[in-house]
C-alpha cells in the first residue's frame, strides 16, 4: 500500500527510560483524512512529534513519498510540507492576524527592506478566500474569535508550504456550529489535495471527519480501520484495551435545599474588560447545574471568583449562609467548598510534589493530619493517599513519585480524588475531563454522578458540550460574562440550540433567567 507519510517499526525511549513509541508502523495516505486515537499516554502525542521533528526517533524510520528522511527540528519537516496546529495555539495576540500569519517568513519592501504590511495583509487574504479559510487580515489576534484563530493557526501551516497538516484536538474549545464549520473547511482543503492527521478524544467527530482511525495503545499502534467498518464501542474498546461504557446513565433526583447563592457578581480583567457583568445563581444539593460558553466568556473568572481565586469588584457568594466573598481560599474551603480548577498543570496539581504530597494537600494542616506543633502523622498520611489511590485507580509506581511523572488522565485523577473525598458539600468542577482519554472519562463521570447522588451539590462547567448536557440536571449559558439563557431541565435543549447562545445569537428574556435563582 503506498503512503504519502508513514513510520516503520519506529521506537522513542526517553532518557528517564520511559518508552513512548513501541515499534509503530503508521502510515497515512495522499489526500486523505486520518483519524489518530489513543487513551493519554498511548504515544500519539510523541509519534506526532517524531513526525513534526520535534523528537527524534531512538530507531526506526520515517518515509515520506516513498524515500527514507530524517527531520532534526520542526524547520526541517516544514521544508519537506508537513506542519502541525497545536492544541494550544501559538499566536501573540497583539499583533495582526496578517502580522501573525508572516511572522518568521514577512515580505519586505523592496528598496527599504522594511516590513510590508499590506503585503502581509494581501498575502493573508489571498490565501483566506483560496482556501475558504474567512479571517479578519487587519484584526488583532486578541479580538477575534477562538475559531478564527484556529483558522489563522491552519492558514499560518499552508503559508509555510505544508501538504500534510497535523491538526491536536483542534475542536476542544469551539461550539458546534464553528466544528461544523471547520468540519467543512477542512472537506475543502481535502478537496485541494491537502493530506490531514486528525487527532481526537471525541469519536464522534472521527467519524464525521475522517476516512480512516489509527488506534494507540501503550505506545503500539494497535489496528487501522476504515471508519465506515467499525463504531465508536470496538473503537473504545481498542485503546483502552477494555470494555468501555460510552453513555451516561445517571437518575432523576429531587434537588434539596439552596447550599450556594452567587448575587450580582462583575469582574474587569486587567485590560479592563468585563469578564462578569452582574451574575447570578443559585445551586442546590443533589443537583448538577451545568455551566456552558464560549472559552473566554467569563466561565473561568465566575469560578475563580467563587473559589477565592479572583476578587468581585460587587455582590455576594454565600455558601451554607456563611459570606465567602473575596475570601481567602482556605476560608473557601472551611466553608465545605471543594474545587477541580481547569488546569490541572497549574492550578490542580504541585507537579514538582509526590501524589502522596498532592491528595493530602488540602488537609494537611487537620489534627488527623499533623500536631499542634506541625508534626506530620505519616502512616495516617500514606494510609490516606494509598486509598485514594486504590478507590481512583490512579496507576502509579509509587504514592512518592512526582505528579509530574504521570499520564493526563492519572494526573486529573489525583485532583479527582483530592476533591472528591475532602470535607465538602459543594463541589465546583472546571473541565474535569479536559484533555483526558476515554478510559478515565468513563471513570470520572461515573463518580460526578455518585456524588450527586449522594446529596453533593455541584457546579460543572465544561467546553464539551456532550459531556456537560449528559451530566447536567439544569444548564446555565454565558456570553459576554452575561448568563444568557437558563434551562431548568437540561434534557430539554440541544447542542445546536445552546450553540446558537453561546455565540450570541439568541438570547432569553429577563423573566426566563430568573428561574436560576429560585
Amino acid at each position: 500500500m503506498d503512503y504519502l507519510l508513514q513510520t516503520k517499526n519506529l521506537t522513542k525511549v526517553y532518557p528517564n527510560g520511559t518508552i513512548a513509541n513501541r515499534g509503530v508502523d503508521f502510515g497515512v495516505r495522499r489526500g486523505e483524512i486520518l483519524g489518530l486515537v489513543g487513551e493519554n499516554g498511548a504515544g500519539k502525542s510523541t509519534l506526532m512529534k517524531v513526525l513534526y521533528g520535534e523528537e527524534s526517533p531512538t530507531s526506526g524510520e520515517i518515509w515520506l513519498e516513498g524515500k527514507s528522511v530524517t527531520f532534526s527540528s520542526s524547520q526541517d519537516a516544514i521544508r519537506a510540507g508537513i506542519g502541525m496546529v497545536h492544541q494550544h495555539f501559538m499566536l501573540v495576540p497583539k499583533l495582526t492576524l496578517a502580522e501573525n500569519l508572516v511572522l518568521g517568513k514577512e515580505p519586505s519592501k523592496p528598496r527599504s527592506g522594511f516590513f510590508d504590511l499590506e503585503r502581509a495583509v494581501s498575502i493573508t487574504e489571498e490565501l483566506a478566500a483560496h482556501y475558504n479559510l474567512n479571517v479578519f487580515a487587519r484584526a488583532r489576534v486578541v479580538d477575534v474569535s477562538v475559531s478564527m484563530r484556529q483558522k489563522l493557526e491552519i492558514l499560518k501551516a499552508l503559508y509555510r508550504g505544508a501538504k500534510i497538516l497535523i491538526l491536536d484536538e483542534p475542536t476542544s474549545v469551539l461550539t458546534p456550529q464553528e466544528t461544523d464549520e471547520l468540519f467543512l473547511e477542512l472537506k475543502e482543503l481535502q478537496k485541494h489535495g491537502q493530506t490531514i492527521i486528525f487527532i481526537s478524544h471525541k469519536l464522534n467527530e472521527i467519524f464525521r471527519l475522517c476516512d480512516r482511525v489509527s488506534v494507540m495503545r501503550d505506545g503500539k499502534m494497535i489496528a487501522t480501520h476504515d471508519v465506515a467498518d467499525v463504531d465508536s464501542q470496538s473503537v473504545s474498546n481498542e485503546m483502552v484495551g477494555r470494555d468501555v461504557q460510552l453513555s451516561i446513565t445517571k437518575t432523576k433526583q429531587k434537588p434539596g435545599d439552596m447550599v450556594l447563592k452567587v448575587r450580582d457578581i462583575s469582574f474587569v480583567d486587567d485590560f479592563g474588560i468585563k469578564m462578569l457583568d452582574h451574575v447570578s445563581f443559585s445551586l442546590k444539593q443533589k443537583e448538577i447545574l451545568g455551566v456552558v460558553g464560549v472559552d473566554g466568556n467569563g466561565q473561568s473568572e465566575l469560578v475563580k471568583v467563587i473559589t477565592g481565586g479572583l476578587k468581585t469588584l460587587s455582590g455576594q457568594v454565600i455558601a451554607h449562609g456563611k459570606d465567602i466573598t473575596n475570601k481567602s481560599q482556605a476560608i473557601v474551603r472551611q466553608a465545605k467548598v471543594a474545587h477541580i480548577a481547569e488546569d490541572r498543570m497549574t492550578e490542580g496539581t504541585a507537579l514538582a510534589a509526590s501524589i502522596e504530597e498532592n491528595l493530602v494537600a488540602d488537609r494537611i494542616s487537620l489534627p488527623k493530619y499533623s500536631s499542634k506543633y506541625g508534626f506530620l502523622h505519616k502512616e495516617i498520611i500514606e494510609e490516606t493517599a494509598q486509598d485514594i489511590i486504590k478507590s481512583f485507580d490512579i496507576r502509579c509506581s509509587s504514592p512518592k513519585q512526582s505528579v509530574a511523572s504521570l499520564s493526563g488522565g492519572n494526573m486529573q485523577k489525583v485532583v479527582v480524588g483530592r476533591e472528591f473525598t475532602a470535607d465538602a458539600d459543594i463541589l465546583i468542577i472546571s473541565q474535569p475531563t479536559r484533555g483526558v482519554d476515554v478510559g478515565a472519562i468513563e471513570f470520572i463521570h461515573k463518580r460526578i454522578i455518585e456524588m450527586r447522588d449522594t446529596g453533593k451539590a455541584i457546579l460543572l462547567v465544561s467546553s464539551d458540550l456532550q459531556e456537560v448536557m449528559s451530566l447536567s440536571d439544569s444548564l446555565i449559558v454565558m456570553n459576554s460574562g452575561k448568563i444568557v439563557a437558563y434551562f431548568p431541565d437540561a434534557s430539554q435543549t440541544t447542542d445546536k440550540e445552546l450553540g446558537l447562545y453561546m455565540l450570541g445569537l439568541k438570547k432569553q428574556t429577563a423573566k426566563e433567567i430568573e428561574g436560576v435563582l429560585s
